[in-house]
């Protein structure tokens, strides 16, 4: 069921994007960047490139996050590790159901 909602949402939002690019293919804006000005920027191409940016943007800030929840898990297992070391071990255990030898 998830996977066909996926493909259902893909699907869509590039139905979306190319009716976009074909009903705004023509229209051209000013862009300003602070530092310079580009004159007749196809719309098209600043709103796919805009996207773009946002997912790469959000690709770093999530690369960031992950590997900080990393560090923090792999710290807590080191930790629970060495809680493991400390404890003292009955060295006298036996299995209750040993293995046969066949």
């Amino acid at each position: 069921m998830s996977r066909g909602v996926a493909a259902l949402g893909v699907t869509l939002l590039l139905a979306v994007s190319a009716l976009l690019a074909y009903l705004n293919g023509a229209e051209r804006v000013t862009l300003h960047l602070g530092f310079t000005t580009l004159y007749r920027v196809p719309l098209i191409y600043l709103v796919f490139a805009s996207a773009l940016l946002g997912m790469l943007v959000m690709l770093v800030a999530g690369i960031h996050t992950d590997l900080k929840v990393r560090r923090y898990l792999r710290e807590r297992l080191a930790e629970e590790a060495r809680e493991e070391k400390s404890r003292v071990v009955d060295r006298y255990q036996q299995d209750l159901f040993p293995q046969e030898d066949r």
